[in-house]
Order: structure tokens, then sequence, then C-alpha cells
């Protein structure tokens, strides 16, 4: 069966996103020391655009094949006209208000989340990668099976959190650890059974 891992950045306070949905201020501490293992060991997760200029548009998948995201993940890049942002991978949007794909390769539904993935799951393939944002990963929670969090060594205040949902604790353990002399890490966690 596949696996459901939230990838994604946070600040050290928890946020993945400014209040108004902004993500740059993260960008401003990728240090030169972290970008050759994101490209080494996350390509899948590399937009198209970034791909091509990191010279890694040929790179095969090696965890994931598939992206489900929410609209407000999606927006930004169609707001500079990038309709297809991951063309490497299967691209799935969910949203109850955009009807209709601006672009052939990307998949857009209103289906029950939850639905959709344990669907996935049963699929043959490499893992699915979820990409955001904030409601999206409060409802798939309980489907998520690793967290694959890039911490940056910035504190925001307040903003967009990891996950919006309702109290439910869940636990996960800690499988890996990485730091990188800029202070950013990455922790991997797998859901504890």
């Amino acid at each position: 069966m596949r696996k459901l891992t939230y990838f994604i950045g946070i600040t050290i306070d928890g946020f993945i996103a400014a209040p108004d949905g902004d993500f740059d201020f993260l960008m401003a501490h990728v240090t030169e020391d972290y970008v050759p293992h994101l490209v080494a060991e996350y390509a899948d997760t590399l937009p198209t655009p970034g791909r091509a200029a990191l010279g890694v548009t040929d790179a095969p998948n090696t965890r994931f094949d598939t992206v489900v995201m929410g609209r407000a993940t999606y927006d930004p890049g169609l707001a500079v006209g990038v309709t297809s942002p991951y063309a490497h991978l299967r691209q799935i949007v969910l949203s109850r208000s955009l009807t209709t794909s601006p672009d052939p390769a990307v998949e857009v539904t209103a289906e029950d989340p939850v639905a959709l993935v344990r669907r996935l799951k049963q699929e043959d393939g490499l893992g699915i990668w979820l990409c955001g944002g904030a409601d999206l990963a409060g409802q798939l929670l309980p489907e998520i099976d690793e967290l694959i969090v890039k911490q940056y060594p910035v504190v925001a205040g307040s903003g967009i959190p990891l996950f919006r949902a309702g109290f439910s604790p869940r636990t996960f353990r800690l499988t890996d650890s990485q730091a990188f002399e800029g202070g950013n890490l990455v922790l991997t966690y797998a859901k504890a059974e």
C-alpha cells in the first residue's frame, strides 16, 4: 500500500506561511549547504521550473509519483501563469470552488479528501505527497503516514499553522533528523502504530 507523506516547510514556531499565505520569507533561509540535499533527496518535490533551473528535469521520481494539494497551495503558481507546477507528477487539486482545471495535466476534484487518499493508497506506484495546506492537512491527518518537516531557522509569531484541525492528538515517532550549517533541519516522523 502506498503511503501519504506531508512534506512541508515550517518556522521554528510551527507556521507554514504568513497570515496572508505568503511563504517567501522561508525561502530566504534556503542556504547553500541545504540545496544539494533537497535536490538529491527530494527532487520529486521541486516545482517543474525549479527542476529545470537546477538541472534535474529528467531525474526519475524516486519517492513520489502523485501530489495532492489544496486550492490555496495551487493558486500562487496560477497567479504567475504556472498551470502545471509539478509536471513530473500526477497532480490533484482538491477544491470546491475551482470546477475546471486550467491545465489538462492537473486533476481538479471536489471529492472528499479522505476518500480520495484512501483510493490513491490502493493504487500501484510510488508515494503520495501532500503538498499543503493547513486545512487539507487537518482533514487528512488520520491518513498521514509520514511527516517530513523542513524546519527553517526563523520565528514568525503568527501565520498559517502546520495543521488546521480540531483537537485530536496523534502520535508520530522521529525516524530521522538532519541538521545543516545554516540552521535548517529536516525531521522525518512516522505515524506511531
